[in-house]
């Protein structure tokens, strides 16, 4: 213990003895580290708080739509745009036609809508949603004043609607808003119910919307907008076979000929995630080349600083070894110091990446995020990287002749 305590007190001393060249050493094991962590910090934190809004869907749930859930390029944009509109009729249809879902939600979306109360506006940022009761039943939503949709609600076209916690936040702090009317697009709806508060992702609220009956929506915009589909299985070991009935069903449905693709989309949970993953993937990869040049600088500037040290500290070895210290003794001394300056830089490394991370996060709109096991990862890599790079200075330290070292100026 006293060897180790001397050894970090000596590492130490030999990082303050000769500054600048210490701080360009620890400067690269910092950098190396900091752009490990900041990535990863910032990619977590991110990651959590998608899959948190993806798992809204439903564990149970999947989704059936006209276009991916992301696109990329003018051709793909084309390719989908060609693809017939999924109407409400076939939502109706595919909920008789099958046995194995619990439900089939039915939901359209307009968005960057501005509703009124009163004098008062919001920006057009809305986004207003029919529903059927289905749809009702698959999102992960509860009620916080007043109630949901009910079925009377949505099969005679009541001009009723659930209201997310911005709009009554924007409206309603000192009233209550239940029994009140809104316009939505100068359409008159009577509010029933208000939903609980749901946060924010990437920045984006999640509770800036107005959820009505289908039927109102279509009186309000019309029925040449493609509906979305949200398919309950039973439980989850039913998905599978769930998502294969339903699929076979929505292809005799849409007309869909053997052998082609299917004309619609398919979405689930995990493929989001996955698409989530490869799209950060070269942040990753790319977080991941810098720390490993940063790194091998440092690490070569370690052995620079251990080198130095070793003929700097000549006599003292030479001492050491005369007075009965073992080969492995004096190793052992360097490598610890070239662990200690490896982690010193490492330390300051992951301390700013973590901070980089989360002020990504912050300004992002997510929750913080301490990606734990990139932290213990990191304090590793530099521990392999001061061994690495002082396993060479603390064998020629060891090797010295106690004699020649003792006689050494």
């Amino acid at each position: 213990m006293i060897q180790i305590y001397e050894s970090v007190r000596l590492a130490l001393s030999s990082i303050t003895a000769s500054k600048l060249r210490s701080i360009l050493t620890l400067l690269g094991i910092a950098i190396g580290l900091f752009s490990i962590i900041i990535v990863m910090t910032a990619i977590s934190a991110i990651q959590k708080n998608i899959e948190d809004a993806f798992n809204a869907i439903g564990t149970n749930n999947f989704v059936i739509q006209k276009y991916p859930a992301l696109r990329f390029g003018p051709h793909d944009w084309d390719r989908y745009r060609n693809r017939k509109d999924i109407t409400v009729e076939m939502g109706d249809r595919l909920k008789e036609i099958t046995t194995l879902p619990k439900a089939v939600g039915i939901s359209i979306l307009n968005r960057g809508v501005v509703v009124k109360y009163g004098n008062e506006k919001t920006n057009p940022d809305v986004i207003v949603q029919g529903v059927n009761l289905d749809e009702i039943k698959v999102t992960d939503l509860n009620v916080e004043q007043g109630r949901s949709l009910s079925r009377t609600d949505i099969d005679f076209d009541k001009p009723v609607c659930v209201i997310g916690y911005d709009i009554y936040e924007k409206f309603f702090q000192r009233l209550d808003p239940i029994g009140r009317e809104i316009k939505v697009d100068n359409y008159n709806l009577e509010i029933i119910g208000v939903y609980e508060k749901q946060g924010n992702i990437l920045g984006q609220s999640r509770d800036n919307f107005v959820i009505m009956p289908v039927g109102v929506f279509q009186k309000l915009y019309g029925k040449k907008r493609s509906v979305i589909l949200t398919i309950m299985a039973q439980n989850k070991d039913l998905i599978p076979a769930t998502m294969d009935e339903v699929v076979g069903a929505f292809r005799t449905i849409r007309k869909v000929e053997p052998g082609k693709d299917n004309d619609f989309e398919i979405i689930t949970n995990d493929q989001l995630i996955e698409q989530f993953n490869d799209l950060t993937i070269y942040f990753r990869l790319g977080a991941f080349i810098v720390a490993v040049i940063a790194l091998i600088a440092a690490g070569v500037g370690i052995m620079n600083i251990m080198l130095v040290s070793v003929t700097e500290r000549t006599k003292e070895i030479g001492i050491r070894k005369a007075i009965g210290a073992t080969k492995l003794t004096i190793r052992w001394q360097f490598v610890v110091e070239a662990i200690v300056l490896s982690w010193v830089g490492g330390i300051i490394g992951i301390i700013l990446g973590l901070i980089g991370g989360n002020i990504v996060a912050v300004v992002l709109g997510v929750d913080v995020f301490v990606p734990v096991i990139w932290i213990i990862i990191g304090v590793l890599v530099t521990t392999f990287v001061g061994v690495l790079f002082g396993v060479y200075p603390a064998i020629k330290a060891s090797n010295l002749d106690p004699i020649e070292a003792l006689r050494y100026e």
